[in-house]
């Protein structure tokens, strides 16, 4: 658009005066105008072989007008190529923003079971299914425990996985969190034992915990409760490896929607009654999605429907979906 420019302005700087100079036209009604200041030195010059003096020149009123006319349309057409050489960035910039979710993981999943972390399992698997999305892994090991300003502030959806350091998370990271979620609308999205992190039972405003803790179960059969929920969409009824079995009840609010149920199978070969996998609410502004299942010495979050679960869950948790 520049040079396009320079080259509109080079022709107003040369030729383009002479044409517009009425030099070979009749002096019929003829008036003398003091000429504007142009690209010309126009003292005692011949112009076409027709000499101008002292910056006066006879034209006459039809001539003047179409001077006038095509300056108009001169001053047009640059302020047009101007609109559109700032307006084009402004349209590609846009176009080019992506929306983020960060996968946060306090890392202490054993490494024989996840080489790159809970939250790298879980990021392939977005990376695969978000493409428009950008995929952001953090850990509490990274400065600023992983969620500097600069990055929490674009953070569309926030998923949380967390164990055994939940008392070492700063509580001015978790006001921060908290904020972000219920004031400015970013999802959240809890995993597993991550329901006594700091984040999680601040925006529940409840003690969050299950009625008991076992380590006798085998596997967990996940049943979809509510097909037309967008987190169960494109999810049957699946089983997983679990040996961690948490038992009903689950001291939080009222949920506003179960999409998923599930059922413990002992060691022993008897069954656990039913209990809420899959809860989700509104806080605030925001979204927020538990998953009950994803114990660390188990495979989870590499079964193809939990990943569909957790693709699914981060486009409910968008501020962006209705």
């Amino acid at each position: 658009m520049k040079r396009d420019l320079s080259v509109l302005f080079s022709i107003l700087d040369s030729d383009f005066w002479i044409l517009l100079a009425p030099a070979r036209l009749p002096f019929r009604a003829a008036m003398s105008y003091d000429m504007p200041s142009l690209p010309l030195s126009w003292g005692n010059a011949r112009v076409n072989g027709f000499l101008l003096e002292d910056n006066k020149r006879a034209f006459t009123m039809k001539t003047y007008g179409k001077m006038m006319c095509a300056l108009a349309l001169v001053a047009a057409a640059a302020i047009s190529l101007s609109s559109c050489a700032t307006a084009a960035p402004a349209q590609e910039k846009k176009a080019s923003v992506k929306k983020v979710v960060v996968v946060w993981s306090e890392g202490t999943a054993p490494k024989r079971v996840y080489p790159n972390d809970i939250n790298g399992a879980i990021a392939d698997g977005l990376k695969a299914s978000l493409k428009d999305w950008e995929v952001v892994t953090a850990s509490i090991n990274d400065p600023e425990q992983g969620l500097p300003d600069a990055l929490l502030n674009r953070c569309d959806v926030l998923m949380w996985w967390g164990h055994k350091k939940h008392d070492l998370v700063k509580d001015e990271l978790v006001a921060k969190i908290v904020k972000r979620v219920k004031d400015d609308g970013m999802g959240f999205i809890s995993l597993h034992s991550s329901h006594f992190a700091k984040a999680n039972k601040a925006l529940m405003g409840d003690a969050c915990s299950w009625g008991d803790y076992k380590g006798d179960s085998t596997t967990l059969d996940i049943t979809v409760k509510e097909s037309t929920h967008p987190i169960a969409q494109g999810v049957k009824d699946f089983q997983v490896i679990q040996n961690e079995r948490y038992k009903e009840p689950y001291a939080v609010p009222t949920p506003e929607a179960v999409p998923f149920e599930g059922v413990y199978t002992l060691k022993g070969g008897a069954k656990d009654p039913v209990a809420r996998i899959g809860l989700c609410w509104h806080t605030g502004k925001g979204k927020f999605f538990y998953f009950q299942a994803g114990h660390e010495t188990n495979p989870t979050f590499f079964d193809n429907s939990v990943k569909r679960i957790m693709a699914n869950a981060v486009q409910w948790a968008d501020p962006a979906s209705k």
